[in-house]
């Protein structure tokens, strides 16, 4: 079993389907999760949105607690969490103990978010956000490392990150973002939709930056013909709520599908000079028993002999 975000390790997104009731949603989130570590996936990955949007849960750090309780072996890490809308200290805190749970099982990634309902809810705005986000992540990412500081530092389990640290991505489109994640102390997290030819160039300023932590790079991945309507629906979905500057350095279609997956994945996080793959087969109106089947069809594509 790899830690969370190993270099060379592969890892699934999972997420809710539409149509199910809540305990049918949980229920198959659990199995599809158990089904990835029987079939070589290293960890799994959840994310947030709140208020019912399409394809997502509010809740990442339970849910990833949820899965790890289903899971034969493997990790599971919030990836990310929308840091901006907690408390920090709740947030080191949180994980901290979720990893007491299940040591070695456990990484997070935080992101600072774009969709403007989630603050709505949550009753905060998105003034100041990037600099509400910058001192967030790295008053996490130092807590995660052990290095609590003043009443926070007596949290015991806090304390057992000094032994055991948590390894904390940070969400990057800009080179400003990646050069702030290596100050922190923090690794890189790419977005489905960015080119490998652009993660290099953030990569390249996080190093510059003294960075050398995981970079782990996301890839939307089909076994076979993919559903392509519902693939395009979700990036047009994106594209209306994410920051303009973002989205201008999306590429058209980072879809990988049709024949050598692996060697097109494996190229990509090359060019991309990522350490580890995260790869999403998920979208709004692909049914559990197609997700349960591009797990054992991908898992076995990427994991069988050279």
């Amino acid at each position: 079993m790899s830690e969370p975000f190993a270099p060379g390790s592969i890892s699934l997104r999972a997420y809710p389907h539409d149509g199910l009731d809540p305990v049918a949603v949980l229920d198959e989130m659990r199995a599809q999760s158990a089904l990835a570590a029987e079939h070589g996936f290293a960890g799994v990955m959840t994310s947030e949105h709140h208020g019912g949007f399409a394809g997502y849960l509010p809740n990442p750090l339970q849910l990833a607690g949820f899965l790890l309780d289903a899971m034969p072996r493997g990790w599971a890490a919030p990836c990310p969490l929308l840091l901006p809308l907690r408390p920090p200290a709740l947030v080191a805190e949180e994980v901290a103990w979720l990893a007491a749970r299940f040591p070695g099982r456990v990484g997070l990634g935080v992101a600072a978010g774009a969709l403007p309902v989630d603050f709505e809810i949550m009753g905060t705005t998105m003034a100041d956000l990037t600099a509400r986000f910058s001192r967030g992540l790295g008053f996490v990412a130092a807590a995660l490392r052990g290095e609590a500081t003043g009443a926070l530092a007596a949290d015991p389990a806090l304390a057992r990150c000094k032994e055991h640290p948590v390894p904390v991505l940070s969400a990057a489109n800009s080179v400003t973002a990646a050069k702030r994640a290596a100050r922190g102390g923090a690794g890189l997290l790419f977005d489905s939709l960015v080119p490998p030819e652009r993660a290099r160039a953030l990569v390249d300023a996080y190093r510059s930056e003294g960075g050398a932590n995981a970079r782990v790079l996301v890839r939307r991945v089909w076994v076979g013909e993919p559903p392509r309507a519902e693939f395009d629906r979700q990036v047009d979905v994106y594209r209306g709520y994410a920051p303009p500057a973002a989205a201008q350095q999306w590429g058209s279609d980072e879809l990988i599908t049709g024949s050598g997956i692996r060697g097109r994945l494996h190229a990509a996080l090359d060019a991309a000079g990522c350490t580890a793959l995260n790869v999403r087969i998920h979208v709004p109106g692909v049914a559990p028993n197609a997700a349960r089947a591009q797990i054992e069809r991908l898992g076995a594509e990427l994991n069988e002999p050279a």
